[in-house]
């Protein structure tokens, strides 16, 4: 199959069961030009990565791309541009992510990683097998609100549009809670502390929600994320309507799984849309989410903002909306006590992040400053 510039915005595109649409022709056009071919990354291992391209799935390395920058290392979900004729075929740059779900890596450089790009639901699955987790959901939702943030200045070329990743979460695994006023207790206290997002039970097992969910995800790209063992690989295998993703059973002592996936994958769905499963995830770092706190705990900063000092830490001050209300019960105090630590956190790898960036800065200028005397003492001996 070959690809033309005058394809390159038609519905009937190579590339549009993957999610190719006229704004990211336009953003290709430059490239398309130059001959070169646009692709979805569909997985990533080793430094090499499979790209579905208009003329069929390549492997490509990566390694062209920035590699010493964890930020911009190519990503499932990525868009990029390869050359036809590359023998080895390489990623030659990143069209401009229009959004990224970004945690902190578990190194001690503060650095951030990029799970997923150019989504636009992120579909947080919760097992139902297990007591909920408040604190943990709360962490996850405060990366999701902060995706689109998290995409900023990624890939080459102008910014995209402003775009927004809308988060869901799956309450996984309903049908091992058969009543269905305590299933209704657990959505509603979901509900609570996931403002703007929609909360779905849903169960491979039965069927329950999915169909709902498939129509969510029907159109545009999903990412499906969550601890191992939450029943993100089966929900992936029921919406695909066969076993492409293996699994394996959780343990019944405590619900967690065994990480059955290894890489992230991009799978096209039959009904359409894409979906990205992920392994699961052991630990989720915060990274550049404090746009993402603010709307996980509105009501609290809505709070914050009838404090009668505007620098009220909300411990004692009087006048304090925020302790007039825990002592009233309309806010958890654990509610707080996760806002706080959160904050903290963010502020804790911001402040990380800005003294690796200005020790790194330093070490590029002294590099430079070794370079220019080093030219300029070999021009004077050339002119004594």
């Amino acid at each position: 199959m070959s690809f033309s510039i005058s394809q390159a915005s038609t519905p009937s595109h190579p590339l549009a069961p993957y999610g190719w649409d006229d704004a990211w022709a336009d953003t290709f056009a430059p490239y398309a030009e130059q001959g070169l071919l646009p692709g979805r990354v569909v997985r990533v291992d080793r430094g090499q990565c499979d790209v579905v391209t208009p003329d069929g799935v390549v492997r490509a390395d990566t390694a062209f791309v920035v590699p010493r920058d964890p930020m911009r290392i190519v990503c499932t979900g990525d868009w990029v541009v390869v050359d036809p004729d590359g023998d080895p075929q390489f990623v030659r740059t990143l069209l401009p992510r229009r959004t990224a779900f970004v945690r902190s890596t578990s190194s001690q450089r503060s650095e951030g990683q990029v799970l997923a790009t150019n989504i636009d639901h992120i579909v947080i699955c919760v097992s139902l097998a297990v007591e909920l987790d408040l604190g943990r959901l709360e962490r996850f939702l405060a990366l999701a609100m902060s995706s689109t943030a998290g995409a900023a200045l990624l890939g080459d070329g102008p910014r995209p549009v402003d775009h927004e990743a809308r988060p869901l979460v799956l309450l996984t695994k309903a049908d091992l809670v058969p009543d269905v006023t305590t299933l209704s207790h657990l959505v509603e206290d979901v509900e609570r502390i996931a403002p703007g997002a929609q909360v779905l039970p849903v169960s491979s097992a039965t069927g329950e929600g999915v169909d709902v969910f498939g129509a969510i995800v029907g159109g545009g790209t999903s990412v499906l994320l969550g601890i191992s063992g939450a029943g993100k690989s089966t929900l992936a295998n029921t919406l695909l309507g066969e076993d492409v993703m293996h699994v394996q059973q959780a343990r019944e002592v405590d619900g967690k799984g065994r990480h059955t996936t290894t890489t992230r994958n991009l799978l096209v769905l039959p009904g359409g849309g894409v979906l990205i499963d992920t392994p699961g995830l052991r630990g989720v770092g915060l990274w550049d989410a404090e746009a993402g706190v603010g709307q996980v705990f509105s009501e609290i900063e809505d709070l914050a903002r009838q404090c009668r000092f505007h620098d009220c830490a909300h411990t004692s001050e009087p006048g304090c909306a925020v302790t007039a209300a825990i002592e009233d019960g309309s806010l958890p105090e654990r509610r707080l006590d996760s806002y706080r630590k959160l904050l903290r956190e963010n502020h804790r790898i911001a402040a990380k992040t800005d003294a690796r960036l200005r020790s790194e800065t330093l070490r590029e200028w002294k590099r430079r400053g070794a370079e220019g005397r080093a030219a300029m003492e070999l021009k004077r001996g050339r002119t004594r």
